[in-house]
């Protein structure tokens, strides 16, 4: 069993950063492919950003350019640096394999960004 627990949420002004972290334990020797989705009151979770392979990363136009994905060198926890924050990223933030999510969803890190 793999348990996903994601950290590094906050309140932050609008134009502000904030680095999430992703960390995997359990019956995981490393990470391969990690995304990171996010759900806003009302609306459905959403792929935001992903990376495959150390390399291969994928970013929703929302947030392309602005938040950047990114493997630990223990290849057990994911990042998502988040810059240039706007009121339209709050949301609770969680990781998981992208495309089809296998894991137990963890309890998500909340990201709340005021104008």
């Amino acid at each position: 069993q793999v348990q996903l627990a994601e950290s590094g949420g906050g309140l932050v002004q609008a134009g502000g950063s904030l680095r999430l972290s992703c960390a995997a334990s359990g019956s995981i020797v490393s990470i391969n492919a990690m995304g990171w989705y996010r759900q806003a009151p009302g609306k459905q979770r959403e792929l935001v950003a992903s990376i495959t392979g150390g390399t291969r990363t994928y970013y929703a136009d929302s947030v392309k350019g602005r938040f950047t994905i990114s493997i630990g060198n223990a290849r057990k926890t994911v990042y998502l640096q988040m810059n240039s924050l706007i009121p339209e990223d709050t949301a609770v933030y969680y990781c998981n394999t992208p495309a089809s999510p296998i894991y137990p969803w963890g309890q998500g890190t909340q990201v709340s960004v005021s104008s």
